[in-house]
């Protein structure tokens, strides 16, 4: 009967033993949820943290270059202007010499041809008589 006794207490004790671990296991079980939980949400506070800052650096940058290209466009846009208005001149003036000179040219050819027409009369007047 000890024997039977001694048995059933060794086994009521390991059943005991079991079953405070599997509470303890589950404690832990818990206890890390927990802990991941909390982590987590630090986690995503700072990458929220983070994400913002990076943000707002991005668009200072991209204002900053928006500033640059904008002068250089407009610097250009005046280099060009000014350009422009150089060949403008030079064309016009070019223009004006080439008129004068056709103008001065044509003047010569109807002289040349108007003395040309005044012999050609001449000769057939002289002809006719």
């Amino acid at each position: 009967m000890k024997l039977k006794l001694a048995t059933i207490l060794s086994i009521a004790l390991l059943g005991s033993a079991a079953l405070a671990f599997a509470q303890d296991a589950a404690s832990d079980v818990k206890d890390a949820a927990k802990d991941t939980g909390h982590a987590t949400k630090v986690a995503a506070k700072k990458t929220a943290n983070a994400t913002e800052k990076a943000a707002d650096k991005t668009g200072d940058a991209t204002e900053t270059a928006a500033k640059k290209t904008g002068h250089a466009t407009k610097v250009a846009a005046k280099d060009t202007a000014k350009g422009t208005e150089k060949a403008a001149d030079k064309t016009e003036d070019a223009t004006e010499t080439a008129a004068k000179k056709t103008g001065h040219g044509i003047k010569k050819g109807v002289k040349g041809v108007g003395h040309g027409i005044k012999k050609g009369a001449d000769k057939t007047a002289d002809a006719v008589k």
